[in-house]
């Protein structure tokens, strides 16, 4: 049992480590840059993102976490949808901003 207990514990003490830093949305309604501006603006001024990545053609944003903190889910789909826009999921995603965007670039040459 002690065993036990202490795995748990190690395990435990792990999950933050394991946790995905940033959560991506599936929006509809962004139709042009102004869309995009107006909802990085809104969810860079949260406390927890570092990043903002708004993907027009591919109806997502992505927002990445600050080192150590937690992004709220809730509060950016609230803040998307107070922008004017339908949100049909939210995901937790391991990918950074930078990555989606090397990968964005990638896929355009």
């Amino acid at each position: 049992m002690r065993n036990f207990i202490a795995t748990l514990v190690i395990a435990m003490t792990a999950l933050p480590a394991l946790a995905a830093n940033s959560v991506k949305a599936t929006v509809n309604g962004m139709v042009c840059a102004f869309c995009a501006q107006g909802i990085e603006k809104t969810i860079s001024r949260m406390d927890a993102t570092k990043a903002v990545f708004v993907d027009l053609k591919g109806r997502f944003v992505l927002v990445e976490a600050k080192d150590g903190a937690a992004l709220d889910q809730k509060a950016i789909t609230a803040a998307i949808v107070d922008a004017g826009y339908d949100v049909l999921k939210v995901e937790i995603s391991t990918m950074t901003v930078d990555q989606i965007k090397a990968a964005s670039k990638s896929a355009i040459k």
